[in-house]
């Protein structure tokens, strides 16, 4: 019977854990109702690679065979936990407003010479879609078929701007259209002034990307250390973690897996920066 209740209490812990952790990670504000929890993880599942898939069920089944061999219930929460919280709590996130303002900066800059041959922002569009970024390929690609079903140039770029999701973008894109309404007016000086503007915006942007990784590198380190002596502590220590068999003791280890996942998700979370709002939502 009492290992059927710490089961039990080890299982409203997991769930616990993975309701803190959900509710650190950052949403994006929106007036639509979010869809339920069971949604989001088959999304997740569905969109997650073959290997990540196969990781996942492997750290699974290995928490449920751990705890029929060792007698060890509390396994069957914390080997799947650690193995899939910290290798995704600890991974460098993804730089979306870095990728997008370098890929925007270099199809700026493929755009002049362009232009400075005398063609408009709407042809050098067109002649250049085969040289784009390929962050920018599929949103090029767009732009350019709005353009030939009889967009403005303005209105298409805005709403290239709407499918980048990005401030940064919204910036250079507000740009392009203002100078595109113009009619070539000053359009070269235009993207020159936005050329440099966008290197130092990028400059920043990498020089606080590197700041924020240098927490999550020692973080990294003294979380491989601190599994490697806890390892080998298992295997050498002899009786010493004999009381975290009891029920008591893995309502215990339960607790000090939470606090050190929640740990992990609070850094990251102290480490990811906010996306900056836009000015361009729902423009076009």
């Amino acid at each position: 019977m009492e290992p059927m209740i710490a089961g039990t209490i080890g299982a409203l812990l997991a769930l616990g854990v993975t309701l803190v952790v959900a509710g650190l990670m950052k949403r994006e504000q929106s007036t639509e109702l979010s869809p339920d929890l069971w949604k989001r993880v088959a999304k997740v599942w569905e969109s997650s690679s073959r290997r990540s898939k196969l990781w996942v069920v492997g750290s699974l089944a290995a928490g449920v065979l751990l705890a029929v061999v060792s007698g060890w219930l509390a396994a069957t929460v914390l080997v799947p936990v650690f193995a899939i919280g910290i290798p995704a709590l600890l991974k460098e996130p993804r730089q979306h407003e870095i990728d997008v303002l370098a890929a925007l900066d270099r199809w700026v800059r493929l755009l002049a010479p362009s232009i400075a041959t005398g063609k408009s922002i709407r042809d050098a569009v067109i002649a250049t879609r085969q040289q784009a970024p390929a962050v920018l390929v599929q949103p090029v690609n767009r732009l350019v078929a709005r353009i030939d079903q009889g967009w403005t140039t303005r209105d298409a770029l805005l709403t290239m701007a709407d499918e980048l999701d990005s401030a940064d973008g919204d910036a250079v894109l507000a740009a392009l259209a203002i100078a595109s309404s113009r009619g070539g007016v000053g359009t070269r000086a235009t993207l020159t002034a936005l050329s440099a503007n966008t290197q130092d915006r990028l400059r920043a942007l990498r020089e606080i990307a590197a700041e924020r990784a240098k927490p999550r590198a020692v973080v990294r380190q003294v979380t491989l250390i601190t599994l490697v002596v806890l390892g080998a502590s298992v295997l050498l220590g002899g009786e010493f973690f004999d009381a975290y068999r009891t029920p008591l003791g893995q309502v215990l280890a339960l607790g000090i897996g939470a606090a050190y996942i929640g740990s992990l998700a609070i850094l990251r979370r102290r480490t990811v920066p906010a996306p900056t709002a836009r000015f361009l939502r729902g423009s076009a």
